[in-house]
């Protein structure tokens, strides 16, 4: 089992930064490739990007390349969401997402195996 909590949710304008974090327990955190997804009102869950164990290997979706930053501190058992030069279309519920034995890389949800509650992240014009 693998219990996550987000945190660093908010309104922001746009072009502006927020930093989202999640903090894992329950299975020794340098076990699992960590996710971020999110998710906007009536639209399907998105990946966003993924971290491997050690954070040396990170993924992301084509629109996010560039402006958002995955990183872990497996010290802290937490992992990170860097979100610059946000834009309205940022603005959706982000959730943490931990894959135990998934494929390399995967960004499909169904492949994560835990899932956090969420954080609400709304970006203004």
């Amino acid at each position: 089992q693998v219990q996550l909590v987000e945190s660093g949710g908010g309104l922001v304008q746009a072009g502006g930064s927020l930093r989202l974090s999640c903090v894992a327990s329950g299975r020794t955190f340098s076990s699992v490739d960590l996710g971020w997804f999110r998710q906007a009102p009536g639209k399907e869950r998105e990946f966003v990007a993924r971290s491997s164990r050690s954070g040396a290997i990170t993924y992301y979706a084509d629109s996010m390349k560039g402006r958002f930053t995955i990183s872990r501190d497996n010290a802290k058992n937490t992992v990170y969401l860097q979100m610059n030069s946000l834009k309205p279309e940022d603005t959706a519920v982000y959730y943490c997402a931990a894959d135990v034995d998934g494929p390399l890389g995967s960004g499909k949800a169904v492949d994560y195996d835990y899932w956090g509650q969420g954080t609400q992240v709304t970006v203004s014009s």
